[in-house]
């Protein structure tokens, strides 16, 4: 329902063009039918006339009411959708675990050639974006669970991101698409990654495509 509504509504021109020309042909044909239907004379003439009558007016009818479906749909069904859900193609699916392959300063067995990270958080805002877990310098290791709030007004999403320490390389951990209040986030296996100093981030988005500034908690990695 929502790629059908997001097509119409990108093509929202193209649409109303062809139901113009639409339009032209319906009242075209009604035009006609009815100056047939005044030159009939004999009853059986005067009926197929008729019913030339009525066919006209009904495809008129039906092309009128595409239009306003169109106009309802553009001006008042599209705006009030999640931004998420009105983004163009290439279309990111926030509920599935990024397939990328990891740089290879990244990979299990390497050093991170970051500087350390200092035990601080930035841009969280308690009741509205926050990581409460893990908490900030904590050292971390194989699964863990990301615990915390994301609900702002108008929300839209969330994701949540890491990055080596001191580099903007921010590789998309996961998302979700329902508020989360004191609750938990998301997982995250950090078992294929070097041991090292990380950044971990909450990032939110309202309902019209707005990212609020991020949730940043700075987190070690041990791979032992």
């Amino acid at each position: 329902m929502v790629e059908l509504v997001r097509f119409f509504s990108a093509y929202a021109p193209l649409v109303y063009l062809v139901l113009a020309v639409g339009v032209l042909f319906a009242i075209r044909g009604l035009a006609q039918a009815l100056s047939e239907r005044k030159k009939a004379i004999f009853g059986l003439e005067r009926e197929i006339s008729f019913g030339r009558v009525r066919q006209a007016a009904a495809v008129l009818t039906v092309v009128l009411l595409l239009a306003l479906g169109e106009l309802i749909l553009q001006a008042f069904v599209a705006p009030g959708l999640p931004a998420a859900s009105m983004l163009a193609t290439p279309t990111l699916d926030l509920l599935t675990v990024p397939t990328s392959t990891l740089p290879p300063f990244l990979a299990s067995g390497s050093e991170v050639p970051a500087p350390t990270a200092t035990a601080e958080t930035s841009g969280c805002i308690p009741g509205q974006i926050l990581i409460t877990a893990p908490k900030p310098g904590e050292t971390i290791s194989g699964s863990i669970v990301i615990m915390g709030t994301a609900d702002i007004p108008n929300f839209g999403f969330y994701k949540y991101e890491f990055a080596p320490a001191g580099s903007e390389n921010w590789s998309t951990i996961l998302a979700g698409r329902k508020v989360v209040r004191d609750g938990k986030i998301g997982d995250w296996d950090t078992s294929q990654l070097a041991s090292g100093d990380y950044l971990l981030r909450l990032v939110v988005t309202d309902n019209q495509g707005n990212a609020l500034p991020a949730c940043v908690v700075p987190v070690r990695i041990s791979g032992q």
